[in-house]
């Protein structure tokens, strides 16, 4: 399966302009977290998907490819 959360993920934050740096700090994670998940490296957990679709206010599924 298709990983769509990397591209999805990014593509917010990039949308929303918001830094690497500024996203680590706003999810309590590190940079190389948020580079991780971007890059398909890791995926989130679903403690971390919650956090991540609150703070954009979209849903996991949406997250995660599974709705537009």
């Amino acid at each position: 399966m298709e990983n769509k959360f990397k591209n999805i993920f990014r593509d917010l934050r990039i949308e929303r302009k918001i830094s690497q740096n500024k996203l680590a700090d706003a999810l309590k994670v590190s940079v190389a977290i948020i580079s991780f998940w971007e890059n398909g490296l890791r995926e989130p957990t679903m403690y971390s998907l919650i956090i991540i679709a609150d703070f954009f206010g979209v849903t996991i599924d949406y997250l995660v490819g599974r709705e537009n």
